[in-house]
């Protein structure tokens, strides 16, 4: 019995040890789940802990001895409520999670955006193994920066593309391309691009095709490069964030007059290019509004290969990208990161589907 006024002590994993009639390692390893140990002597630990009240290890104690926090952070590009819309997003993150759970770590979810000195904060502090950025990519970053002067390794998904950043890609300028190639050959002369946030500047709104080449987020950046490689891009579109609603913003602004009725033909673009699924269901809704038909007066692409039963029967032209395993893939470079490996970057094959949203222009 503790002395009056004094704390009872605390049992420890020595005591569970002696318990159960083992050595403290045999005992550490059966908190563990390790395989070397028999079930019938874990039950005998657990057996031996839930007498004493032992909840188990340290983990605080744990990473220090492991050099370790357990812990893996993840930056998404949006504020988090966005990005768990996304149902890309939600499948990267999966696969990361799947992946990072296996190695007995936490994920830690980060905003990309927001408060920039709480974020900087954030990452000064806060515990890392690892980092991805799993759906964002942009260069310049001063969190990446830190971080690797930190030597908190990096994982970058479709960016950045910087030295020590190592990265899960997929050939986003190549597949933007191929769809460029598809509506070029179909006969389309005006092509229009509703843009993902890409600019690191905060510029929205029309932008003009010659500045392309701008630096921003890489993917976002490296698909209206592709777009613009096959075909004549004649109006960008750049929205705030990966939303539906934002899709049907820049549909209308691209596609009516200040009267808010469709634009007459020739004056508008018969094809627009949207940087993703959401997005290029937003600019089908917009249309309909309008009473413009997809693909009669209309063709509308996107980019991700999600499920749209926004757009009722329809089959949405698209590059399909299996996000879950991109994030598999980085939770697996992580994984060999944190054996002191050096993985080399992976590249995801990606493919396009040609859907009922594209067709041949409609007729001057």
């Amino acid at each position: 019995m503790p002395a009056p006024g004094q704390a009872a002590r605390r049992p420890t994993l020595r005591d569970v040890a002696a318990r159960a009639g083992l050595s403290p390692s045999t005992a550490s390893l059966a908190f563990a789940d390790d395989p070397r140990v028999a079930p019938a002597t874990r039950e005998r630990v657990l057996a031996a802990a839930a007498d004493l009240g032992y909840a188990g290890p340290d983990p605080l104690a744990r990473s220090l001895r492991q050099g370790r926090a357990g812990v893996v952070g993840a930056v998404v590009g949006e504020r988090l409520r966005y990005a768990f819309a996304d149902p890309h997003a939600v499948a990267v993150l999966d696969g990361l999670a799947e992946e990072v759970g296996a190695l007995g770590s936490g994920l830690l979810l980060l905003s990309g955006g927001g408060d920039e000195q709480r974020r900087m904060e954030q990452m000064t502090t806060v515990p890392l193994d690892a980092l991805v950025l799993a759906t964002c990519g942009g260069p310049t970053d001063p969190a990446v920066r830190l971080l690797l002067r930190r030597g908190v390794p990096v994982v970058g998904i479709e960016g950045p593309h910087e030295p020590d950043v190592h990265l899960v890609d997929i050939d986003d300028r190549g597949a933007s391309a191929e769809v460029a190639r598809l509506l070029t050959g179909l006969g389309h002369e005006a092509v229009a691009v509703v843009a993902l946030p890409w600019r690191l500047d905060g510029r929205r709104g029309p932008m003009d095709a010659a500045r392309r080449a701008d630096p921003g987020y890489d993917d976002c950046r490296l698909r209206l490069l592709g777009t613009a490689d096959a075909a004549r891009v004649t109006a960008v579109w750049e929205c705030p964030g990966n939303q539906i609603e934002e899709g049907q913003r820049a549909g209308r602004a691209l596609l009516a007059g200040a009267d808010g009725r469709a634009l007459p033909p020739g004056r508008r673009p018969t094809a627009v290019v949207a940087q993703s699924d959401l997005l290029a269901v937003g600019v089908v809704l917009a249309a309909g509004e309008l009473g413009l038909r997809v693909p009669a007066d209309l063709s509308v692409t996107g980019f991700d290969g999600v499920a749209t039963p926004w757009i009722g029967s329809a089959v949405l032209t698209t590059v399909v990208q299996p996000a879950t395993d991109k994030g598999r893939a980085a939770g697996r470079m992580v994984a060999a990161l944190l054996r002191g490996e050096v993985p080399d970057d992976v590249v995801i094959p990606v493919h396009l589907r040609v859907g009922t949203t594209t067709g041949p222009p409609p007729p001057r």
